[in-house]
């Protein structure tokens, strides 16, 4: 039995969604998360050393990391993946490694240096704090997020799914990070293929029902 050591908010509810596609038999393990921090609790250190989510456990095996999770998955039920040794396959792969190596890295930086001038500081400390945040998301960071927005915006002009004609786990990949983007800064009025996207991928019975099993799941800026 397939085990999902699920925390909540978070990149694993990707891998419940893609297991609903799939038609997979799954069982949660819920993990919340320190209220203090935000940070995922101890308890999954006790799964994989370094304690974060998504990690699934099956047949004695534990995967981490959401790409490799996806491809374990789709490998293993033989759909949701183009057929290796094929131009769409070398496509879908490229996808698949680009939203987590690519496209969340600025993403990462802007919450960076979001919270930066949020943290304890003294008084004096806090107008410099400021200005390094800003002169980062303003030259650096923020041209950087539209420059991949605007990329991924042309190619869903192609097709509606980032492999072509059909969903497949490189769509679930980008997800997360798009998602995190429409619900915390938006994607913008002119990004009309990428917020059709979100729609396709929000009327799935799966996804749907993945949040169900999942629980909370504000990124949305909603429960």
């Amino acid at each position: 039995m397939i085990i999902v050591h699920h925390l909540e908010n978070s990149r694993s509810q990707r891998i419940l969604w893609l297991l609903e596609e799939l038609g997979l038999e799954y069982e949660i393990k819920h993990y919340k998360r320190d209220t203090k921090t935000m940070l995922a609790p101890p308890e999954l250190k006790k799964v994989h050393p370094l304690g974060k989510s998504p990690v699934i456990t099956d047949d004695g095996q534990v995967i981490a990391e959401t790409g490799a999770i996806i491809e374990y998955l789709t490998e293993k039920v033989g759909i949701f993946a183009p057929k290796a040794g094929t131009p769409e396959h070398l496509r879908y792969r490229y996808w698949l490694h680009y939203g987590e190596g690519s496209l969340m890295s600025p993403m990462l930086m802007k919450l960076v240096f979001d919270v930066l001038p949020t943290r304890p500081m003294p008084f004096f400390a806090r107008p410099i704090a400021k200005g390094i945040a800003k002169g980062a998301l303003q030259s650096f960071v923020m041209p950087q997020i539209e420059a991949h927005l605007n990329y991924l915006e042309d190619e869903l002009g192609k097709s509606d799914w980032f492999v072509g004609d059909e969903i497949s786990g490189a769509d679930i990949m980008l997800s997360f990070p798009l998602e995190a983007i429409e619900g915390r800064a938006g994607l913008g009025k002119k990004r009309k293929n990428l917020k059709a996207f979100l729609k396709r991928i929000h009327a799935r019975p799966a996804y749907k029902k993945a949040l169900e099993q999942g629980g909370e799941y504000t990124i949305l800026g909603q429960k």
